[in-house]
């Protein structure tokens, strides 16, 4: 059976709690305040069983101006909205701003109740009847259902409860796949079990035993047990009002606000990109940067509102908009969420989340305005490719992408399908699922080789460019992991050639002049003359009367065609001369089994300069192995 939420609305004293006891048995004016004062100041909850046996979740919200940000919280994730007038007032002043309110939220489903209907006669009914059908005009419950009932004396509840059925059945399933998600409102611990949070969760599900995440402060915790309806149960879902026993977690560190989600699957942002619209019944614009009270789910942020598009918006009007929160908000795609004035409160407008991790825009810019539209109104492939390309070469991993599409994982498989099979993402991390978009693939492959056939034409003697060296040109926000696809598809399509750590373009070699070959022999023939005491860097300069950079291309030629081997920095053998010293010292070590280093110098009559790093060649080579202060042949396996 689906799992329906009921959530009322209306002015203070209209009868909202008394109709709800009346309908379920249940007070849920709880607190010693309420009691005392008779007004609704927190959120209640009750449950009805309607006669088809469908389970109805009830949230009563305060009709009190003072408390309609808790309104607010109790309207986020309600399917059906019991709009309650009170017969005997009419509309009033939070009628209409809990109606908006709804509006906002993308309510769509609901009905009017008028209460107190022992009071009144039959004429003064249809005077109400018609005073709300036309205040209802344009709004989601102009054709809604309009129920007179007494809760004193019963009278209307069995119409009520025949309205509550179909509208009930009405009422679409929330989506079981995704992170589970529930906004709490309300905190508080039970002696012997501990933590327990409430709130309506709006998708996924849980179960007992699942890791779980406390948003925004990223809290961990597991959950110990949960209850739907005062009963315990294993698993809860979307749509219901459920009781979480936490374990891992104290109660002071969590608050009406926060959001407990399946483990690591949402992020915190101080920014938000959503769609605005400016209720027609304010008084005057809203000028950029303004300050607003920002609700979402059940948490309330003092915020500043970046029109994007122009300097004030007008009542009536819709905009989009750039939310910088002074705390920081987890939220997805799609969230509805309410904008209150700062200073006096009242609720100004709302909307839909766009992006929940933006970067900062500036103000007037065409293309931030476009990629909005498409977020707001797009096919799911339209918005996975915007956010695959604006990820650039830094790609974006499926849970990312399901983050940021707001999308469930059959929805999200779907279009992750077509994109990849039409070509325009593509897979270039198996193991994290991450993507690129073709295009920014495309470039980045050009740009490679761009950067080579430059890096040729600047460096003839060299016979390619480092990896990393290539890697620190391209992109600073390159995943690695993308740069390794990147360069073993070039090199498997034959468009790059990889020797060990340098890569060339196939058609690049080496070819000197007749003085550059006459410079690189002479460099050649002095190291080979000196032995096992080679002169260093500079010293070659020196020598020939070169500076230091002519030189050292030469060097460094040399190094790559294995003709010098470089021991340690600045310290580079010819190989003839090395080889002949590496023999040397395996036929010590077969007939000694073992080396010291006073027996090393008086073999090779070396001083410690070129000793010792020749001995660790030796360890590194993998000719010899050192045990303590000797060395012993190392054996082929």
């Amino acid at each position: 059976m689906k799992h329906v939420i009921l959530g009322t609305a209306g002015h203070i004293d209209h009868g909202k709690t008394s109709l709800i006891k009346a309908l379920s048995g249940i007070d849920t004016d709880r607190l010693k305040e309420e009691k005392e004062r008779g007004i609704t100041i927190e959120l209640g909850f009750a449950h009805l069983t309607l006669p088809s046996g469908q389970e109805l979740g009830i949230v009563d919200v305060p009709g009190h101006e003072r408390f309609v940000r808790h309104m607010v919280a109790g309207a986020s994730g309600i399917d059906i909205v019991a709009l309650i007038i009170a017969a005997d007032e009419g509309v009033m002043p939070q009628t209409r701003e809990h109606l908006e309110i709804c509006q906002i939220l993308n309510v769509k489903s609901g009905l009017v109740v008028l209460t107190k209907k022992d009071m009144m006669d039959e004429e003064w009914l249809e005077l109400v009847r018609d005073d709300v059908s036309k205040f209802l005009k344009g709004t989601f419950l102009e054709e809604a259902p309009i129920v007179a009932v007494s809760s004193l004396t019963g009278e209307g509840l069995s119409e009520l409860t025949g309205a509550l059925e179909s509208l009930a059945a009405g009422v679409m399933e929330k989506p079981a796949s995704g992170p589970f998600r529930l906004p709490i409102d309300r905190v508080f611990t039970i002696k012997g079990f501990g933590t327990v949070v409430t709130g309506a969760s709006i998708s996924g599900r849980i179960s007992t035993g699942d890791s779980v995440t406390i948003y925004p402060r990223a809290l961990p915790a597991r959950i110990r047990g949960l209850q739907v309806h005062n009963q315990e149960v294993r698993e809860a879902k979307a749509g219901l009002r459920t009781a979480i026993n936490l374990q891992g977690i104290e109660k002071e560190t969590i608050e009406r606000g926060d959001v407990l989600a399946t483990a690591n699957s949402l992020e915190n942002s101080y920014l938000l990109d959503v769609s605005l619209y400016y209720l027609p019944s304010v008084s005057k614009p809203l000028k950029n940067s303004a300050r607003v009270r920002f609700h979402t789910g059940t948490c309330e942020i003092a915020a500043r509102v970046t029109l994007l598009d122009r300097d004030e918006l007008k009542p009536g009007e819709k905009t989009y908009a750039q939310l910088r929160l002074l705390k920081k908000a987890a939220v997805l795609p799609g969230d509805r969420y309410v904008l209150r004035s700062y200073s006096p409160t009242r609720t100004i407008g709302g909307g839909e989340i766009l992006h929940p991790v933006p970067k900062r825009h500036k103000r007037f810019i065409e293309a931030t305005l476009s990629d909005l539209k498409i977020l707001e109104a797009g096919s799911p492939e339209e918005i996975v490719l915007l956010h695959v390309n604006k990820a650039e070469a830094q790609g974006l991993t499926r849970r990312q992408l399901a983050l940021l599409g707001g999308l469930n994982e059959q929805d999200l498989a779907s279009t992750i399908h077509k994109l990849t099979k039409s070509g325009d993402i593509l897979l270039f991390n198996q193991e994290n699922q991450a993507f690129v978009a073709s295009g920014v693939y495309e470039r980045a492959r050009e740009n490679v080789l761009g950067i080579l056939q430059d890096y040729h034409k600047r460096n003839p003697l060299l016979f390619g460019i480092p990896k990393e060296e290539l890697r620190s040109k391209l992109s600073s926000g390159m995943d690695p992991r993308l740069f390794s696809f990147l360069i073993n598809d070039l090199v498997q399509s034959k468009r790059l050639v990889a020797e060990k750590e340098l890569l060339r373009l196939p058609g690049h070699k080496v070819d000197l002049q007749v003085d550059e070959k006459g410079l690189r022999d002479r460099i050649e023939e002095i190291y080979l003359k000196a032995g096992w005491e080679p002169p260093s860097r500079s010293a070659v300069s020196e020598l020939l009367g070169k500076d230091g950079a002519q030189s050292g291309k030469f060097i460094d030629l040399l190094i790559r065609e294995n003709i010098l081997i470089k021991v340690k920095e600045d310290l580079c053998f010819h190989n003839k001369p090395l080889i002949d010293l590496r023999d040397r010292i395996v036929d010590f070590l077969r007939k000694h089994q073992e080396i010291t280093p006073a027996q090393f110098k008086e073999v090779t009559n070396l001083s410690r300069k070129y000793m010792i790093p020749l001995l660790e060649y030796f360890d590194a080579a993998k000719v010899t192995i050192r045990v303590g202060d000797k060395r012993v042949l190392r054996e082929k396996k």
